[in-house]
């Protein structure tokens, strides 16, 4: 079953433009329609599956983020930059709260809890997808909450992070508004994202592999997304750049377009984006650093 949305999901603007005709090439090869809000200027899924249906999307062995197989060259390397990119945002976490408490909001198989623990952080994670709870409970050897209301109503935290997990939420604002409560005063929310303006997303359009329809359901661009943080209450203290990304994007991006993988001209493109973004500042994903008001 699909739902159509009648307002935009961040500024409920009744008026959308139409924007691309994307294919899921991960599950079931549909095609998605995408419009753009002419207000805030995001970019979504419109119509969508409905929350029940969007489950059978990720049931896949190449969705990366819900499994520990490396089935793929791509997924390889993903994996081996992945134990690099833990560690720096570990760091990137004790530099805003050097102790306390994080809770990992989609924090699929587990490996960033477990980093957050090596580091002698007290970590918690909340996972819907089933095989990949399962995998991080092995992992960090306790429970995963499968949804925000399994997390104790009374426990809040020193910060918050969602890394490539707000594109995914059906419910955007209420769970926006449900993890700022969680929340302690003066804490952190780290929110990692797809950037739309990026140069890889204007190369590859339709077949730009960061669009993954359906599982994203919204697709932002810096501007769309701080006029979310606002309404959603926080404070936009950084932005820094996922440099990584666009070569992994621009890889997959590459075998979609084209039908076979062309790791050269893939990587080419990688390194093309981030030499772009190093003057626009609009690299291919960004890390946003929020504070709660």
């Amino acid at each position: 079953m699909y739902e159509k949305l009648e307002n935009c999901p961040s500024c409920q603007h009744p008026q959308f433009d139409n924007y691309l005709i994307c294919k899921d090439h991960t599950v079931t090869h549909e095609s998605f329609a995408l419009v753009r809000c002419k207000n805030c200027g995001l970019v979504f899924t419109n119509p969508r599956p409905n929350k029940g249906e969007l489950t059978k999307y990720y049931q896949s062995d190449s969705y990366i983020s819900h499994t520990d197989k490396g089935n793929s060259l791509i997924n390889i390397l993903y994996k081996l930059v992945r134990s690099y990119t833990l560690s720096k945002k570990v760091r990137l976490i004790q530099q805003f709260k050097p102790s306390g408490t994080v809770l990992d909001y989609g924090c699929g198989t587990g490996d960033f809890l477990r980093t957050l623990e090596k580091k002698g952080l007290e970590a918690f994670g909340v996972e819907p997808d089933n095989n990949a709870r399962e995998l991080a409970e092995k992992k960090v050897g306790g429970k995963i909450s499968s949804s925000l209301q399994e997390v104790d109503s009374e426990r809040k935290f020193d910060m918050v992070t969602a890394w490539h997990v707000v594109e995914h939420i059906s419910d955007l604002r209420e769970t926006l508004k449900l993890l700022r409560k969680k929340l302690n005063k003066g804490g952190y929310f780290i929110v990692a994202l797809p950037n739309l303006n990026s140069f890889d997303a204007n190369l590859y359009k339709e077949h730009w592999a960061a669009f993954d329809v359906p599982r994203h359901l919204y697709h932002f661009t810096q501007i769309s997304f701080r006029n979310l943080v606002e309404k959603s209450k926080f404070k936009l203290v950084k932005t820094l750049p996922m440099k990584f990304d666009s070569f992994y994007v621009s890889l997959l991006s590459e075998k979609y377009k084209n039908g076979k993988r062309n790791f050269l001209k893939g990587f080419l493109n990688g390194l093309k984006s981030n030499r772009k973004a190093a003057k626009t500042g609009e690299y291919s994903s960004l890390i946003y650093v929020l504070k709660k008001k």
